[in-house]
């Protein structure tokens, strides 16, 4: 494989590589970089911060006075805090650089927010195991879990009086896509959904109780049908492999689809539904290398702090300032905008955050200002923004490994510098800037190229 194309496959299955391992898999095959790729990403390394004792101490918060409820939930909020930081690390330094990309990518697929700091870190788990398997596990385990039974309101979901969010939104935006349905396929599904709940430690439980066993009429079959033998239904349909195909497609190929593509992918994704197959199938294929889908693709804001640190290694002092420059540059982790997730491509770039992602490296890298606060929608008045813009605006408190940098790129000349950072399509604008600026230094130099608008691509 030629530098460009491992450099492709690496941005896209993971979140970028160093120049020591692109000078290196040169000498491999596109069989062999693929298969070490899954071999790496194997096994599955959860992040466990928070224990069940976390969860146990709210079990008589009715009973704890107003400040001990309040010190649980700051408790809780600052557990959540880690549990971001503690995901981002995992994208910085895992090995399992697959399965790391894959899980950022299925978080804006199975979107779900909750408040349990507990229960948020076993979905982020479920994300990670799931990731490379099978995709009707995959919706089961999920539609399980105790944080989407409350974020989609499935815990409401009983006999007596259903709840049909839950049921849409499986079918909307989990597997079958808009207009693949009809409202009676809502409404009687929902029934087979009534009674689903989980224990205080996350566990799942059906209430009896509150099920509903009558016979449901679901894509025209008729049966007593429970939850999961409605999900199995769903999967029997193959407008669901295309949906989950053309949403990997979207993410990891190009927002322009490609419909010969797409029923190839079909063809390997129905009915087994193996995630990994269909990824090594992707990443095998001529057409991934494409001209078109290289260096085409808008880095989210997670993509690019990543990219920055696999150059400059980060180490964030405060865990808060890391979490309001997500919140800056429109991607929390763990806080999904909405229910349909963030959009991606275009959407990324807006007038809020476009100076400030190209001035990105600086922030980071040289210390340069930000003003990490605006206006909060339901507090500031513009007087007292104004009151607070001189102690808001500081620059992040970061340790920077420019030992590792000066190790990995202080070698490099100019060219070399070119290629590993900016592996997209100059435009004749980037040329000319770059035959104005000085050589002096690696570091001043790398800083200059990822401030370019060609760093944003990918």
């Amino acid at each position: 494989m030629n530098s460009k194309h491992i450099q492709h496959l690496y941005w896209r299955a993971g979140f970028g590589l160093s120049p020591e391992k692109l000078s290196k898999f040169q000498k491999k095959s596109k069989k062999a970089l693929v298969k070490s790729l899954f071999e790496q990403s194997k096994t599955s390394t959860s992040i466990n911060l928070v224990s069940i004792d976390d969860v146990k101490s709210y079990k008589n918060f009715k009973k704890l006075n107003l400040e001990q409820r309040r010190q649980l939930q700051k408790d809780n909020r600052n557990k959540i805090i880690e549990l971001n930081v503690a995901w981002i690390d995992s994208i910085f330094n895992s090995k399992e650089l697959l399965r790391e990309r894959m899980t950022l990518f299925w978080a804006n697929h199975f979107v779900c927010k909750a408040q349990s700091s507990y229960h948020i870190q076993i979905f982020n788990n479920i994300l990670r195991e799931n990731a490379l398997g099978n995709f009707g596990d995959f919706v089961k385990a999920v539609s399980k879990s105790a944080s989407m039974l409350k974020y989609l309101n499935a815990k409401q979901n009983k006999k007596q009086s259903p709840n049909e969010n839950f049921a849409r939104e499986l079918m909307e935006l989990f597997t079958l896509g808009v207009g693949n349905y009809t409202e009676k396929d809502i409404k009687e599904s929902a029934k087979a959904f009534t009674g689903w709940n989980h224990k205080l430690n996350g566990d799942f439980i059906l209430k009896d109780k509150q099920h509903d066993f009558s016979e449901k009429e679901f894509f025209g079959k008729t049966g007593k049908f429970s939850g999961e033998e409605i999900i199995d239904i769903i999967l029997e349909q193959k407008q669901c492999a295309k949906f989950i195909c053309e949403k990997i497609y979207g993410y990891f190929v190009n927002t322009n689809i490609n419909p010969k593509h797409i029923n190839e992918l079909v063809d390997v994704f129905y009915p087994n539904y193996d995630i990994a197959k269909l990824m090594q199938h992707i990443f095998m294929s001529k057409w991934f290398y494409n001209e078109e889908n290289v260096g085409t693709k808008i880095k989210s804001p997670i993509e690019l702090l990543a990219g920055i640190n696999n150059t400059v290694p980060l180490k964030f002092k405060l865990n808060k300032q890391l979490l309001y420059l997500q919140k800056k540059l429109g991607q929390q982790l763990l806080n999904p905008i909405n229910v349909a997730g963030w959009e991606g491509g275009q959407a990324w770039i807006d007038t809020n955050t476009l100076m400030l992602r190209l001035k990105l490296p600086s922030i980071l890298l040289n210390n340069a200002v930000i003003s990490l606060t605006g206006i909060s929608e339901f507090e500031d008045t513009y007087e007292q923004y104004t009151k607070k813009r001189k102690s808001q605006k500081r620059a992040l408190r970061i340790n920077q490994d420019w030992e590792m940098f000066n190790k990995t790129y202080g070698n490099l000349s100019a060219n070399d510098l070119q290629n590993i950072l900016l592996p997209s399509k100059l435009s004749n604008e980037a040329k000319v800037l770059l035959s104005e600026i000085l050589f002096d230094n690696p570091k001043d130099y790398t800083i200059q190229l990822m401030s370019l608008p060609e760093y944003q691509l990918c």
